[in-house]
């Protein structure tokens, strides 16, 4: 496990920030109290991979190499899915789960 002194530099994929503002306009139309939790979850969560990247489980999928990914569960039903090279986290999507995200493996 990493060095609570540690450093890692978040990057959000363009993608991911897609997923996440598609999430939010959804969200926006039934609360924006809601979407605008979702948005602010995420950012303090993006905040947190900063330090403990590797606190969060693997996802486990036999579509993905073993051990590549991580997941994160934000707002209670999104995950937020990571990989951790060196001292980089790249969050690559967010996607909610309660819907089939096996297209995005």
């Amino acid at each position: 496990m990493e060095s609570g002194n540690k450093i890692y530099q978040v990057i959000i994929s363009e993608e991911a920030a897609r997923m996440l503002a598609s999430h939010a306009r959804f969200l926006a139309q039934v609360s924006e109290t809601a979407a605008l939790s979702l948005i602010a979850e995420f950012d303090e969560k993006a905040k947190l991979l900063k330090q403990f990247p590797e606190r969060n489980p693997r996802l486990s999928d036999p579509l993905i190499p073993t051990g590549k990914y991580r997941k994160l569960l934000i707002a209670k039903r999104y995950l937020l899915i990571y990989l951790v090279k060196g001292d980089k986290v790249y969050v690559d999507a967010v996607v909610d789960c309660r819907q089939d995200y096996g297209w995005l493996l």
